[in-house]
Formats: structure tokens, C-alpha cells, sequence
């Protein structure tokens, strides 16, 4: 058996929107699909899009993937993005297995995996490197700030900016204790690090054959704490001279690597992009590598699948021109209004935006449950048009229609950073989401609450008063047709079903508007515009740390990391008393003052929600009284 057919089934050994994308492809060429899923993905939406699955203990597990395999008679496996992708022995162990790996030659995953290696090899290949030593100016030569991250890995996680010497230590470390969390490897290098940089990458694609071409650029410059946010196709800073240019020397390098499949080179630049630099090459297909997609009219999984199957590469370089503009935006499960922490619940309420030019690719659906074992990203919502400025006109129309109620997403923060002058403007770089965080506050509409409170109620018009104690908004009441919360009262406040999807008509003060909205046991959830707003109508009872004045909720669900304190022990304000750790970031719960803890019931290992009580420090105030 030959071609296309020597890879069904293919084995997808990954999980949510990407399983789903590249099943779909595979779908579309006539091949069989076998997922794969944990415990936690049981029900998952990936589950249902494989024509079989197989169960296994990790995604991480290359025997236990390798088993799933032979169960389901699979030829092939593609690793998707995350997880295995990148690792060289699990792409030597699916080949020594005899099945077809989707990805490029273990030696070229090896070389490019290792930061220090693949920057060497990118100088011998002629491409441009971040200068060391004495350097051309502007904040090279000598000195700080520098850049400590991680040799293996990706994805923002192991990076740490140093400012001063006296920085060094505590930055190496921490990089080091992430990047062994993330990707098991605790090796660092230090770099210098440019100031506002662009952050540009290359698309190549490369058959076995001798043929490399490159899909021009995508600019991913909107990034939070290294982490991509927005992604677009093409660079707004990019020509097609300086395009041709960072293109030959993309190709340059995967040639010198003897690349096979679809690969990207990413490149820091300066803001006017004129000077640009080798940073990584990602050995597999990205995250956003839809937007490059629109642009060119190509389906880079089914390249990938093509390529794998031996089949030449049918492009040629000079007809690859980008057509029209796309922008893609990153849909996390994570919480803006407090430090982005990562946010868990139901989806009660799922409807994905439609339009011209819109395309979602998601891993959720109603009823998918979020919570920290994995990646927040829940989808991807991206928009393509003749223009940059339409492009992000639709991308800001689907992001307010996407109705998710349930959990909180990024989606109003989304479109606050991309109604930015600069950003319209397309004048970017990796620090400015960083600097404007502040600006970039939004704060849900009042009317949500009240909308939520109508729906709490349990009917349009009860009746008679209504009273309810809402957590964090104080007390609210449903007279006929009002509703008050605190100070602020609505008049003509009313509501009927949209529909059997979860939307609900709101009228409020003579204004009517469509809600997403979910109610729960103890809580109402409700979404509009982006915005979304979960009400808890229930307060819990209070006992143990809770019950302590001083006491110290969870910022965000997660794992007892650490625990570095005991009841009765003496502390003073700063010092760390506990280390939290979800979705593979740390975060530390400090003394807020000098006391005494008290109300600890906790020990590594232990999990914990959202808001949970985890630990009091009575101040010595009290302890006096």
C-alpha cells in the first residue's frame, strides 16, 4: 500500500480543538481516524470526532500511546501541537514501531529542539542570530537586560527577563523549576534581550524530495508573559522584499537541517522590522497556523499528511502570494479582572459566531467541563478579509457573538486590545499588551448582574418581592417589573426565552438585548458582548480558615504545590505560606501582614477550587485583643 492510504488509520495523539482539526482533514482525504483520551476526556468534544478511541493514562505516555495504536490497528500518527510533539525519541519510537511518524526527521526535532544548537546551526546556515558581545548598538552591546529560557520546550513557559545582576539567580532558577515542570528538561541558556521586539515567524514547508518553500510570515507580537494572544497573516510591518529575504533564510535553515513536513522559524525584529534575528524553529505545526492558511489558501494538515505519505510538494514559490489579511484570536478560560488566572466551570450555554470570513476552531462544546489539568485555550476565533481593517472588523463581531456561559474566556479583554489606535494601526510589539494592561480593564455591564438576577428569580414577573443575597454585589430584589442591586435600580425589567439554545430577550430600562445565560444550583451565568459574569445566589457556610478574620482565599483551581508553614507558626508580612501550581504556573500565597497562621487544613498534593479558604493569618493586633 501506497500514498495517502499507508497512513489510515491515522492515530491523533493529542487532544480538544487540534484532535478535532486535524481529524477533520483527514476525514475530507478518505482516511480513518483513532483518538485518543484520558479520564478526564472522557466525554470530551475530541472523543466524538475519530472514527475510534482508545483510552490511555497521559498524553504524555509514548508506551501507553504506542498501545492505543496497535489496539486500533493504526498506521500512522500525527502528534499534533503540545504534548510529544516535538520529542525526538517518541518520533523514533513511532518509527521503530513501523508506523509512518506526521512530523519532520527525529535528527531535525533533536537539533532545533535545543535552543543553543539550533541558534548555532542557524548561523552556519547564513541566518541572522541574535548578536552576542559587543554587538551594532542599541541596547546590544554588554550588560542587561537579558533572557533566561528554556533550552527545550516552548510556549512562553522557562523564560524569565532579567533586568539586574540581582536578578540572575532567582530568574535562573525559576526558569529552570518551569521548564522542568513543562517539559521535563531543566536546562537553561541565557541571551540578550531586545527591547520591544516584533515577533515575527516564517511558515516552511519542506517534502522529502529537495523541494522547501515558505508561506510567508505571521506576526505574533500580542503576547502576555511570552504567551501568544493574537496572531496575524500577513506582518503589518513586512513587505514583500523584506518577506522574500526572511523567507530565503527560513528556507536556508531547513534545508540545512534536512527538514521534511511543515516547520516554522520565528524571528525577533525591531520595530520597523529592518533588522531581524534567528530566536527557535517550532517543529510542528502552531498554533496559529490558520491565519496563514486563509492567506494562502492551503491546508497545511492535509501538506503535512501529503508530505508524510511521500508525496511531493505540488507549490511553487514564486504563485505562493498572501491574499487579503487574517487575524487570529486566542479564546483562553481565564479570569482578566483578576491577573488571568485560569478559570473552571460548565459550559451550560455554547453557540459559535458565523459570518463571512469567520472561521472557529474549538475543542469545546455544551456540557464540556474546564478545568486545570490542561492548556486554558478553549478555541481559536479567526477572521480573514480583503484587508487588515475588515479582517479585525469581523474577528471584534465574533468575538462579541461567541456565546459561551459558563466559564469565564479573555473575550471582552480580546476586544478592548484589539480596538487599540496602535494596535489598528498595526504598531506592535512583544511588550506593548504587557505596558497597557491597566488601560485594558474592562469591566463587565451592570445590566449582566441584572439580567442574571431576573433569571435567579425563576420568572419574568413574580409575584411579589424577591430578595437574594448576591456574593460580591451585595443584596439585590425583583419587585414587578424592577430590579435592584445596591444603588442601582432598572425599571421595565423583563424577560422571555430566545429561542431553546440558552439565549434569553432582556429588557431593562426600555432597551432589550440578547443574553447567553445558564443557570445553576448556586449561581446564574451570563454572557453578552464578550462579557461574561458569573452570580453565586448562595452563600456557603463558613467554617474552618474561612471562618478566621485574615483568612486567604485560592486566587485560581489548582494543586497544593507547597506548604511551607504550620498553624501556630509565627510569620511575617511577605513571606510565602503556601505555592499553588495549575496549568503548569506557580503562584504564591503570601502573609499579608505579621501574625500567627491559623485555619490550615492543607498539605501538598491537595486540590483546590477556585475562592477556596486556604489558610488565615491573624494579625498580632488580634491576637492581642
Amino acid at each position: 500500500m501506497s500514498g495517502l492510504r499507508a497512513l489510515s488509520p491515522v492515530l491523533i495523539a493529542n487532544r480538544g480543538e487540534i484532535a478535532i482539526r486535524v481529524a477533520r482533514t483527514a476525514r475530507d482525504l478518505g482516511l480513518a481516524t483513532v483518538g485518543v483520551v484520558t479520564d478526564a476526556d472522557a466525554v470530551a468534544a475530541h472523543a466524538d470526532a475519530t472514527d475510534v478511541v482508545v483510552a490511555i493514562e497521559s498524553y504524555l505516555d509514548a508506551d501507553e500511546l504506542l498501545r492505543a495504536a496497535r489496539a486500533a490497528g493504526a498506521r500512522s500518527v500525527h502528534p499534533g501541537y503540545g504534548f510529544l510533539s516535538e520529542n525526538a525519541a517518541f518520533a523514533r519510537a513511532v518509527a521503530d514501531a513501523g508506523l509512518v511518524w506526521i512530523g519532520p526527521p527525529p535528527a531535525a526535532i533533536e537539533l532545533m529542539g535545543d535552543k543553543g544548537a539550533a541558534k548555532d546551526a542557524a548561523a552556519a546556515a547564513g541566518v541572522p542570530v541574535v548578536p552576542a558581545g559587543d554587538g551594532d548598538g542599541g541596547g546590544w552591546a554588554g550588560g542587561f537586560p537579558l533572557i533566561v529560557k528554556a533550552v527545550a520546550g516552548g510556549g512562553g513557559k522557562g523564560m524569565r527577563v532579567v533586568r539586574a545582576a540581582g536578578e540572575l539567580e532567582a530568574a535562573t532558577a525559576a526558569a529552570q523549576r518551569e521548564a522542568l515542570a513543562a517539559f521535563g528538561d531543566d536546562r537553561v541558556i541565557v541571551e540578550r534581550y531586545l527591547e520591544r521586539p516584533r515577533h515575527l515567524e516564517i511558515q516552511v514547508l519542506a517534502d522529502a524530495h529537495g523541494t522547501v518553500v515558505h508561506l510567508g510570515e505571521r506576526e505574533c507580537s500580542l503576547q502576555r508573559r511570552h504567551q501568544k494572544v493574537v496572531e496575524e497573516a500577513p506582518s503589518p510591518a513586512v513587505g514583500p522584499e523584506l518577506r522574500a529575504r526572511m523567507g530565503e533564510a527560513a528556507v536556508a535553515l531547513a534545508r540545512a537541517c534536512e527538514y521534511e513536513g511543515v516547520g516554522t522559524v520565528e524571528f525577533i525584529a525591531t520595530g520597523d522590522a529592518s533588522k531581524y534575528y534567528f530566536l527557535e524553529m517550532n517543529t510542528r505545526l502552531q498554533v496559529e497556523h490558520p491565519v496563514t492558511e486563509l492567506v494562502y489558501g492551503l491546508d497545511l494538515v492535509e501538506q503535512q499528511l501529503r508530505v508524510a505519505a511521500g508525496e511531493p510538494l505540488a507549490l511553487d514559490q514564486d504563485a505562493l502570494v498572501p491574499r487579503g489579511h487574517a487575524v487570529e484570536a486566542r479564546l483562553y478560560a481565564e479570569d482578566p479582572a483578576a491577573g488571568f488566572l485560569p478559570a473552571t466551570g460548565t459550559v451550560r450555554v455554547y453557540a459559535e459566531p458565523r459570518g463571512e470570513g469567520v472561521r472557529v476552531d474549538s475543542g469545546i462544546r455544551e456540557g464540556s467541563e474546564v478545568g486545570t489539568s490542561y492548556d486554558p485555550m478553549l478555541a481559536k476565533v479567526i477572521a480573514h478579509g480583503p484587508d487588515r481593517a475588515t479582517a479585525l472588523d469581523r474577528l471584534d463581531r465574533a468575538l462579541a457573538t461567541y456565546a459561551i456561559a459558563g466559564v469565564t474566556t479573555n473575550a471582552a479583554f480580546s476586544r478592548a486590545l484589539l480596538a487599540r489606535a496602535d494596535v489598528r494601526a498595526g504598531e506592535q510589539d512583544t511588550g506593548l499588551l504587557e505596558r497597557v494592561l491597566e488601560e485594558l480593564a474592562v469591566a463587565p455591564p451592570d445590566d449582566l448582574a441584572a439580567a442574571a438576577m431576573l433569571v435567579a428569580a425563576g420568572t419574568p414577573r413574580p409575584a411579589g418581592p424577591w430578595r437574594r443575597p448576591l456574593d460580591d454585589l451585595g443584596e439585590a430584589r425583583v419587585g414587578d417589573g424592577t430590579v435592584t442591586i445596591g444603588d442601582r435600580r432598572w425599571e421595565g425589567a423583563a424577560l422571555r426565552p430566545a429561542g431553546a439554545d440558552g439565549h434569553w430577550l432582556v429588557t431593562l430600562d426600555g432597551v432589550t438585548r440578547r443574553y447567553a445565560i445558564a443557570a445553576g444550583d448556586a449561581a446564574v451565568s451570563v454572557f453578552r458582548d464578550g462579557h461574561h459574569l458569573e452570580v453565586r445566589t448562595e452563600r456557603q457556610a463558613r467554617s474552618g480558615a474561612a471562618a478566621l478574620a485574615g483568612s486567604l482565599a485560592a486566587p485560581m483551581p489548582g494543586t497544593v504545590w507547597a506548604v511551607n508553614v504550620a498553624n501556630g507558626d509565627r510569620v511575617a508580612e511577605g513571606d510565602v505560606l503556601i505555592v499553588l501550581e495549575s496549568m503548569k504556573m506557580e503562584l504564591s500565597i503570601a502573609a499579608p501582614c505579621d501574625g500567627v497562621v491559623a485555619g490550615l487544613e492543607l498539605s501538598a498534593g491537595d486540590r483546590v477550587a477556585l475562592k477556596q479558604p486556604l489558610v488565615a493569618v491573624v494579625a498580632d493586633t488580634e491576637e492581642a485583643a
